[in-house]
This record gives C-alpha cells, structure tokens and sequence, in this order.
C-alpha cells in the first residue's frame, strides 16, 4: 500500500542548494527587473566607490593650495556630491525594481504550498499537525523574502564593492593594503562560517520547540470545550509552558553564543584596520602618500568594513532562513499516496451505476478493515449500509471518493475503474451529506455557494427550501450573510447538517452519499428532512450509509456489515424473515423507541426518542 512518503531526505548542504534552487524559477517571472535592479546596483555601488576617489582629491587639492592661496576646489565638491546622490538614487531605485520580484515570490510559493497541501491525500490530513504547519509555513515564505532581501541588498553589493576596492588597492598602493584587506576578510569570513555553523543547532531546535508549543496551543483552542468538560485548562497551560521552557533555552544559548561571534568578528576588524592605518599613516610620514590617500584608504576601511561586518549577520539571517525553509520543502516533497494515472481520462458518469468488486482494504497493511466487499447500486436505486460502529461502512466512501485505493478488488462508476479517471471528474459526480458537518467560518451564503459557484441566490433559496433551513435562516438578523464561526460552532449539530443537505443539493451530483445524514436531528425534524432526502434521492444512485434503521426501510437493498464484511442482504422485510443481525437490531431499537415514546408520555415533555439526539 502507498504512503504519502518523503523523498530521501539529501546531506545538509544539498538541502541548502536545493532549497536556494527553489527561489530561481520564482526569479524568472520578472527576470527583466531583475537585470535592471542588479545594473542599479553595480552603478550604486561604483558612484559609492567614487566617492573616497573624490575625497581624496579634494584633501590633496586643499593641502597643496597652502595657507596664502586657500581656494575651495568647487567642482570637486559638486562631484562629491553628486555622487553621494547617485548612491543615494541607484539604490533606491534597486529597492523599487526589486520589491515586486520579492513580494510575487513570496505570493507564488504560498499559493504552491496550498495547492499540494490539498493534492496530498487524506491520510496526510488525518495524521497532520495543523498548529505546527501554520507556523513552517509562515516562516518558511517568510524567509523566501529574507533570502532575495539579503542576496540582492546585501551580499551582492557587498562582493562588488569589495572587488572594487581591492583593485584600486592594487593599482595604486603598495601591496601590503591588499594582502592585509584580502586577510582580514578571508579570516573574518572562515571565523564567521565555523563559529555560525557550530550555532545552527541551537537554531534547529528553536524552530522544532516553537512549532510544538504552536500546535499545542492550537489544538488546546480547537478543543475548547473538551478542555472545559474536564477542567484541564491549567494541565493546557502547564504543557505548553514546558515546551516553551525547552525553548528559551535554546533561544538563550543561541543569543549567547552569537554575542561571542560577534565580538570575535569585531575584533578580527579592529586588528585589520588598526594594521593598515599603520601602513598608511608611516606612508604619509615617509612622504610616499599624501594626506589625501591616507583619508581614500579610511574611507575605503569604512565603506569595506561596516557592510563585512553586516555580512556576518546576513550569513547568519541566510542560514537561519534556510533552516526555516527545511519543514516546508520536507512538505513539499511529500508524495500524495492517491496520484491521477498519466493522461487518465474524465469520468462519464453516465447513468450513474456504481460497483464494488470484491474489495480489499485496510488503512494499514497488518489492519485490513474490509474483506470481499461485492455489491452494486444499479441506475436510480437507493442502497443502505447498516452495522455496529467500526463495520467499516463510512469506508465505503472514502474509497468511493477514492480518498483511498483499494488493496484489492475495484469500484467502478459506470463501468469505468475509479482508479483510471481523474480524481476531479469523480468527485464533481458524487455529492455527499457527512455525519460531521464541517463548516467554513464564514457567512451561510458562502458555505451553500460552496456547492456550486456562480449559483445566483433564486438556487441557493431553493435549495435551502428542500432542506427545510431557509426560514431558519431568514429569521436570523443577517439572514444568509449570517457567519457561522469556525467549523460551524454558532450552529447546532442539526443545524450544520441541513446546511450541508442543501448544499448536496445544490452541487446537482449523480451520485449521493447519505453518512448518517439525520443523525444530528431531533425526530420531527428528521421526518421532515428524510421526506426531503427521498426526494433528492430520486432518480439518483443514493448510498446510505445509516445506523436508524427506520430511515432506510425503503431502501431497494439493505447490507448488512459486521467486522468488514457483508453479513446479511436483501430488503427491508426479507431482512426481517431472516431473523438474523438486522431483525436483531430492528427489534432492538424499536424496543429502545416505545420505551422513550412512553417515559415522553409519562413525563408530558418533549424528550427525544432514544437514538434520536436533539438538533439543539
């Protein structure tokens, strides 16, 4: 059986190009502003290379004039200034190009992790960490845009200016300034890699704590009224403390120890600065340079070294952002276990008949949890599933949606294999009214439209008509506009569920799948909606799958489960001539109705028959 399964997982370094190859193709879109944001680059960085050059002539040119014949050396100084205004302009106009290139990035890998969240399959979303996938999520295109911010903003324009500088070193001084600069920086970057290197672990864990205290703290909230039940708010808040204990730690020494990086990094500066002021001050001293080069060579240690100390930082930024990006590309790479066959075609539903072919299938392979399951639902017929909890009847349609492949056997819709179309044109045929309803949080209009968009509101009335909830929600004070909370919590279970049955009717589909769909209403109401699910039903191929057995006695054919497997078929009153599991359980709950039907009379209240729960 397939697993949604990782890709081998590659070393750590493979990992950091793979996931820096990830942002080239989300550069290419605008491949053109790129260029032009890197030329602005180059021409901030060489008008801020001129500026020193500037400098320096301006020194010179003030010394040599001597005290008597003291004149300001003016277009110097309008090139001096009009090459700090270049910088100025070039740079921000590289910030402007760059911005969009940045910002759709960070647009099209959310939109991309969202797509594959819903290709993979519902194993992975039964088994997820949503709190936990929020949160790489959110730093993993987060540090998209931190990785183009730094690349672009600062280490490209740091290497530029410093190959610049080295150059003019080289041509103009003694060689000593360049050895000592290229040392400096050789020893300051292997000093900031090894040191930042040890540090990443610190970082790693951080990021692992600070997803588990978010998915605590989520699923804590999900579960607000199981919390309450129990009283365990405190026992919520003691564990989401100690995970968040675990992680100041970690963050306290991460923060240490790059307070040791970074003094060991200035101190590898002030040891190469203090060395080639030196050089250059017993160079004006011996007549060799001018007062000017001594300012140009300050000049050119400033502009060199602020940015390489930043550097640091930034590689720091980088490699931290890369581990942020490591949960989402692990995301990334997970295969759905369900996959379209190559060029698989589109389902004719045709008339709509469905068949299970001695079908196998367990959700683990040392668990099989249905055994040569062989029935069919001929064109227009209504077929119930009934059985004790665990039978394996909402399987039935979990592998109808093919949410799973079966082990062994096939289904088939209109004689076509469920596994040889595509999963979109199987699923748009099958309508379905689950046992759990689950509603967006957003207005009822936008949950019923969810059917169907582009449904006009004359559709969704009359859809919430059939379903006996459009007077409900005309009486609301915002009517369809109303916002039903997440998953539906402003709403009764009752209430959810006639939504969901208006919103099946709206889709249109050929298929129905009934899961329990009355369970959550009181027995008047379910008398009302069963009436209208008869008559949704009709001329549909209809599986129900049910455990009130008085919904379903005018099915064609009733199946019986019982530990996977069909133990009894036939209609109605066959089942009941056979004295068997369905007598049994008829018997049973008819026994269960008359004695609640007689404590209601006893009691003159309106108390629900048992099995029969209220829509609140």
């Amino acid at each position: 059986m397939r697993h949604d399964s990782y890709t081998e997982v590659p070393p750590r370094h493979g990992r950091n190009l793979r996931n820096a190859q990830l942002m080239l193709p989300l550069l290419w879109e605008y491949r053109g502003r790129v260029l032009l944001a890197l030329a602005s680059l180059v021409l901030a960085k060489v008008a801020n290379v001129g500026v020193p050059l500037v400098l320096r002539e301006i020194v010179d040119a003030l010394t040599a004039a001597g005290q008597t014949a003291l004149a300001l050396p003016v277009v110097l100084l309008l090139g001096y200034g009009l090459l700090k205004l270049a910088a100025s302009l070039f740079n921000e106009l590289r910030d402007a190009l760059f911005a969009k290139v940045r910002y759709r990035a960070m647009r099209r890998l959310s939109i991309r992790v969202l797509d594959h969240l819903h290709d993979l399959s519902l194993r992975y979303h039964l088994e997820r960490k949503t709190g936990a996938i929020s949160r790489d999520l959110e730093r993993g295109t987060r540090s998209v845009s931190t990785i183009l911010n730094y690349m672009v903003f600062n280490i490209l324009p740091t290497v530029a200016e410093f190959a610049m500088i080295m150059v003019i070193l080289l041509v103009n001084y003694d060689v000593h300034f360049t050895l000592v600069s290229l040392a400096t920086v050789g020893v300051y970057i292997w000093f900031t890699f090894a040191v930042t290197n040890w540090r990443m672990h610190f970082r790693h864990s951080m990021n692992a704590l600070d997803s588990q205290a978010n998915n605590q703290a989520v699923d804590g909230l999900l579960n607000y009224e199981t919390v309450k039940y129990f009283g365990n708010e405190r026992f919520e808040t003691r564990r989401y403390d100690a995970t968040l204990g675990e992680w100041e730690d970690a963050a306290v020494k991460s923060q240490t120890s790059m307070s040791a990086l970074n003094f060991g990094q200035g101190a590898i500066i002030a040891a190469g600065v203090s060395l080639i002021m030196v050089y250059a001050s017993q160079g004006v001293v011996d007549g060799s340079l001018t007062l000017g080069d001594l300012v140009l060579v300050n000049a050119f240690l400033l502009q060199l070294f602020i940015p390489l100390n930043f550097l640091g930082i930034v590689y720091r930024q980088i490699r931290y952002s890369l581990a942020d990006m490591e949960m989402l590309m692990q995301l990334l790479s997970k295969k759905p276990e369900v996959q379209d066959q190559a060029g698989a075609d589109l389902l004719e539903v045709g008339d709509g008949r469905v068949s299970f072919r001695h079908v196998d299938f367990g959700y683990q392979q040392d668990r099989q949890i249905l055994h040569d399951v062989d029935f069919e639902i001929p064109p227009g017929h209504k077929v119930a599933v009934v059985g004790p909890s665990g039978a394996g009847k909402s399987t039935l349609a979990r592998l109808l949606f093919r949410f799973f492949d079966v082990s062994e056997g096939r289904i088939t819709v209109n004689g076509q294999d469920i596994r040889h179309v595509s999963q979109a044109s199987l699923r748009s045929a099958i309508g379905i009214v689950p046992q759990d309803t689950v509603l967006f949080n957003d207005s009822i209009h936008y949950n019923l439209v969810y059917a169907r968009p582009g449904a006009s509101r004359e559709e969704i009335a009359e859809a919430a008509s059939l379903a006996h909830i459009h007077d409900f929600i005309e009486a609301l004070p915002q009517g369809y506009d109303t916002v039903v909370g997440e998953r539906g919590l402003k709403l009764s279970g009752g209430e959810k569920q006639r939504i969901a049955i208006a919103r099946v009717i709206l889709k249109r589909p050929r298929i129905l799948i009934f899961d329990e769909a009355t369970s959550a209403l009181d027995t008047r109401a379910e008398r009302a909606i069963q009436k209208a699910l008869n008559e949704v039903a009709a001329n549909h191929t209809t599986l129900v799958i049910a455990h009130r057995l008085s919904t379903i006695v005018d099915a064609e054919q009733i199946l019986v489960m019982d530990g996977g497997r069909i133990v009894e078929r036939g209609t109605h009153q066959e089942l009941l001539s056979q004295g068997g599991t369905y007598a049994h359980m008829w018997a049973l709950q008819q026994a269960q109705q008359a004695e609640s039907a007689a404590l209601r009379g006893a009691l003159g209240a309106d108390v629900p028959l048992a099995g029969s729960p209220s829509s609140g």
